[in-house]
């Protein structure tokens, strides 16, 4: 019996509102009025100085400070903002001082929340444009001050560059006024407004005073043509910083008085302790105190000490014993809840459309049927766990690398009692993050031995263990796909089934536990249901594998195990078509105008590797392109298997619409593609008797850099819309690497990592 189709586009739009739940109606409930409200600025001037917005405050000695709200992390984000401001306010971006900011709905981040709307990157319909612009103005009313998904130059664009016009336009009305003259006569370079006519001139610093109470419209913002700055590569402006080795992390945090700590979590997630030599921990020379740690993030122990190393040895002393796993407690466990959740119904599909049934039951083509799968992965940032925290006559503040401060305020303020208004965090560079940092624990932490130092800071940093085994994993997921592919032609039915956690509804159960969790997870499926191809019956389901493993935003989110398994399974089924598997991917997305970027990306990464050419014996080339974080991403990993494997070259051909600091993208690209192949090349996390068993970096290896491959990388900026560049690379690198192994040796890999099967040069 056939099925019937059902409305996609209306299920969506539900879903939407449902899966925002009370925060979506109460934005229903205040209406245009919310979204139209501008927050209040959050900037205060110091003495000299003058606010002019969120984003930029002058001084009368010429000093121009902007605030870039995006944790900086390694990906460059300051500079592009800044370079925005730069670009409008017309100014060298080295003549700019850089801060974070505070916590605050001013920075807002609306394009993250547009990233999660469900339909695919291409479909600009009036409905998938109406829950982008929904989900935007949900980031806007919550004040969702976030960085991640890719999206801080896309929301940043016009809010950085608006903000530059708007001062320049002030400073100008300003001169105008003191000259009596019009201010459309005036020009404007190097942080000095100048009258042509009567060559006078005055600096931004001399103005600023009044400039900051002019009143200005709407500036029109420079067309691309005009740009000076926007478009070119810009020194890092913490470069400086990080190859000195100033105290920029949260890590190097130094405060009077300071002490130190660190905690010792249940390794078992959830679990209570059942013991613990408190005593051999507080007789540790230099251990102050012992106190217990709950919190909605774990539980355990936390030592305070008058320094570091103390505490790692206080923790170690205390030889704890912890309660039972609540959840399979191991690999083999864990992979048969897997199999059960994608045995049983869907709980969602984004993708569904024709009639996957009947095109199964009377297969007109090869029947292709595969299973993939993946692990958990860790995190595993350079810089552990860290932050500071002083709790002192009502007042706290929290020293932290954070990807989410404004939620580190609300949820540290409410675990120690104050007022949010009470709360002071101040964000520092984060050594890594890659969604790891987005979480609340490592404050929270801190935040819990602040209550027990009477008013002493306390830097609380984790051992690399205790980071290791207490991470947000990158849930484990499991597909199996089946589809029909005719002989020299695209497949006409595809089924994708898809098993995994969900990571919304852990990382809103830890963060705000009473806030209930509806709708579909699209991070289960993302990279798998909304890519480019064009397929007659398609069904992509997510079937959720509920775990109490904690799992979280990891580089790409679900477009990391799904690209692997789209564009593997893409391969089979160009093998049973008889296309090579470049042909057959252009043949998939048929004429459909929407997808030129894709076929255009595809064409250009062929030619720049020659992908066509006879490849000589060991050798193997494999390509693969996903579409993630509105960025369109081809790549060709060249391998040589004469011995171990060794990744010798890649092509990287990206187009994310609009490339802001080219060199800063490639960088991007590049780091994206090395996390991609790190997991493929050995990273798991494996359990055992409920605990991680993974501990260090010797254990949870990365791509080396004798292990890095040669990289060439072309942009191309045909999309209408701009994409992201953080996490682009990352997805299409393992089913790339792949493939070429499968070109060089005939060998099908379909299990992450690629180490079960075979070995990697090591360099």
């Amino acid at each position: 019996m056939a099925r019937k189709k059902r409305s996609i586009v209306g299920k969506i739009v539900r879903r939407t509102f449902l899966g925002l739940g009370a925060a979506a109606v109460g934005g229903v409930a205040f209406g245009v009025w919310a979204v139209r409200r501008d927050p209040e600025n959050p900037l205060v001037a110091d003495q000299g100085e003058s606010v002019f917005n969120p984003y930029i405050k002058i001084s009368q000695d010429g000093t121009i400070t902007v605030i870039t709200p995006r944790a900086e992390m390694g990906q460059g984000i300051q500079t592009t903002l800044a370079a925005m401001v730069a670009e409008e306010l017309d100014v060298a971006p080295s003549d700019l001082t850089i801060a974070h900011g505070p916590p605050a709905a001013a920075y807002y981040n609306s394009a993250m929340l547009e990233e999660g709307a469900f339909p695919p990157h291409f479909d600009r319909s009036f409905a998938a444009e109406a829950q982008r612009g929904l989900m935007g103005s949900m980031g806007k009313i919550l004040g969702l001050q976030a960085t991640g998904g890719s999206s801080s130059t896309i929301d940043g664009f016009n809010k950085m560059r608006e903000a530059g016009a708007t001062a320049r336009a002030a400073l100008k009305s300003a001169a105008a006024a003191r000259w009596g003259v019009n201010a459309d006569t005036l020009q404007t370079a190097n942080g000095t407004v100048t009258n042509p006519v009567s060559d006078q001139s005055l600096t931004y610093g001399e103005l600023a005073m009044d400039a900051a109470t002019a009143e200005v419209g709407e500036p029109e913002l420079r067309p691309r043509s005009d740009w000076k700055i926007l478009g070119r590569s810009q020194p890092r402006a913490e470069i400086a910083e990080k190859v000195t080795g100033a105290p920029i992390y949260g890590i190097d945090v130094e405060l009077p008085d300071m002490l130190y700590g660190t905690v010792a979590i249940s390794p078992r997630f959830g679990a209570q302790p059942l013991s613990a030599d408190i005593d051999a921990a507080r007789n540790v020379r230099g251990v102050i105190d012992v106190v217990e740690v709950n919190t909605q993030t774990g539980n355990g122990y936390g030592i305070i000490a008058d320094n570091t190393w103390a505490a790692f040895e206080g923790a170690r002393a205390l030889n704890a014993e912890w309660g039972p796993a609540t959840y399979p407690a191991n690999d083999n466990a864990i992979t048969g809840a897997l199999t059960a959740a994608i045995q049983g119904e869907a709980n969602h599909a984004l993708m569904d459309k024709g009639d996957i049934d009947a095109g199964l039951a009377d297969p007109q083509g090869t029947l292709v049927e595969a299973e993939y799968s993946v692990p958990y992965l860790a995190h595993a940032t350079m810089e552990p766990m860290n932050a500071t925290a002083q709790l002192a006559d009502g007042h706290l503040t929290i020293w932290a690398g954070t990807q989410a401060p404004g939620i580190v305020q609300s949820r540290c303020a409410a675990f120690a009692g104050v007022e949010k208004e009470n709360t002071t965090v101040n964000t520092v560079m984060l050594g890594g993050g890659f969604g790891r940092r987005g979480e609340v624990d490592f404050p929270l932490y801190a935040t819990a031995l602040a209550m027990h130092t009477a008013g002493r800071p306390i830097k609380v940093t984790w051992t690399r263990e205790e980071d290791t085994q207490h991470d947000v994993y990158r849930p484990a997921a499991l597909g199996r796909f089946r589809a029909v592919v005719p002989a020299n032609g695209p497949a006409t039915t595809v089924e994708m089934k898809i098993a995994s956690p969900s990571i919304m509804a852990s990382v809103v159960g830890r963060t705000y536990p009473d806030l209930p969790m509806g709708g579909p997870d699209k991070s289960i499926t993302d990279g798998a249901y909304n890519q480019p191809v064009m397929v007659e019956n398609h069904r992509v389901s997510a079937h959720l594998a509920d775990l109490a493993i904690p799992v979280g935003f990891w580089r790409s989110v679900g477009n990391s195990y799904n690209g692997f398994f789209h564009e593997g399974f893409m391969d089979e089924m160009a093998a049973a078509s008889g296309l090579d598997p470049l042909t057959f991917r252009l043949a998939m997305m048929g004429n459909d105008e929407r997808l030129a970027p894709a076929r255009a990306c595809l064409e250009k990464v062929a030619q720049m590797s020659n992908y066509a050419a006879p490849r000589p014996t060991g050798k193997g080339r494999g390509i693969a392109h996903v579409l993630s974080f509105g960025s369109w991403v081809a790549m060709v990993v060249e391998v040589d298997t004469t011995d171990d494997i060794h990744i010798e070259k890649v092509w990287i051909a990206a187009d994310p619409g609009t490339v802001l600091d080219p060199r800063n993208f490639r960088d991007q690209l590049m780091s994206g593609a090395i996390f991609g192949f790190s997991q493929a090349m050995g990273q798991q996390i494996n359990f055992e008797d409920g605990r991680v068993v993974q501990e260090n970096f010797w254990d949870y290896p990365m791509m080396t850099m004798g292990q890095a491959p040669q990289f060439e990388i072309e942009i191309l900026q045909n999309a209408e819309t701009m994409g992201g560049a953080g996490e682009i690379g990352t997805p299409p690198a393992a089913p790339a690497l792949a493939a070429a192994i499968f070109d060089a040796t005939g060998q099908r890999l379909r299990h992450m990592p690629f180490t079960r099967e075979v070995s990697f040069q090591q360099v």
